[in-house]
């Protein structure tokens, strides 16, 4: 059994960044989509950057983004994943030279394994919850129900996790990896240093649970 990996989304200040690092953090989450709260430029991007060690990810999301400002991104920032929230297509989203994966918002008559197959070459795929006219970050949950326990892809699981329900997410659901924002946060954009640390530590803990139970099994 794999541990659970922590995406920490929406950091607009190198002091947030150093904090989720300092707690364990895997990834950190870069908005470029300037319909969102916590939409940062190029230039404040590179702030956060300063914060961010070798073998922290750093991940920039875009919804429908213009083709040029991707490319700015990945000129001028470490970028180690891309994320898309829109319509970007298959073959659009792999044309960068960099792993990405592909949002899906989850509503109740999703059919996620079959809507995942639109985007064969996504290195991973992220749930987020449905809503209209929003392309994520709601702070919703979606019915987990609706995971597919055996997706053929890596999974990341968003939609208003925080430090009270991740861990039953993670055994309801096993994913790959966890994405918070607003669970995380005192005001949009700006992060709760103890609520990272709460939430990381949940999704230990949950781990820590799950490799008990299996060795039960012995």
């Amino acid at each position: 059994m794999s541990r659970t990996r922590i995406k920490v989304c929406g950091i607009t200040q190198r002091s947030d960044a150093q904090a989720a690092v300092a707690a364990g953090v895997d990834a950190l989450g870069l908005v470029f989509y300037a319909g969102s709260a916590r939409a940062v430029s190029i230039e404040q991007a590179q702030e956060v950057a300063l914060g961010v060690p070798p073998l922290v990810t750093l991940v920039a999301l875009f919804v429908d983004a213009e083709e040029a400002l991707v490319r700015e991104v990945c000129e001028q920032l470490p970028i180690g994943l891309l994320q898309f929230h829109g319509a970007e297509t298959d073959r659009w989203c792999g044309q960068f030279g960099k792993p990405w994966m592909k949002a899906i918002r989850v509503a109740a008559d999703t059919d996620v394994q079959g809507t995942m197959r639109q985007w064969p070459g996504a290195d991973a795929i992220l749930l987020d919850t449905y809503r209209k006219g929003s392309p994520g970050g709601t702070g919703e949950r979606f019915d987990w129900d609706l995971v597919p326990l055996n997706p053929g892809a890596p999974l990341v699981l968003a939609g208003g996790l925080n430090e009270g329900n991740v861990s039953a997410a993670i055994r309801q659901c096993k994913p790959f990896a966890v994405d918070v924002s607003g669970g995380v946060e005192s005001a949009p954009g700006i992060k709760d240093h103890q609520k990272i640390e709460q939430f990381i530590a949940a999704v230990k803990a949950a781990d820590v649970s799950r490799l008990e139970k299996n060795y039960e099994h012995f």
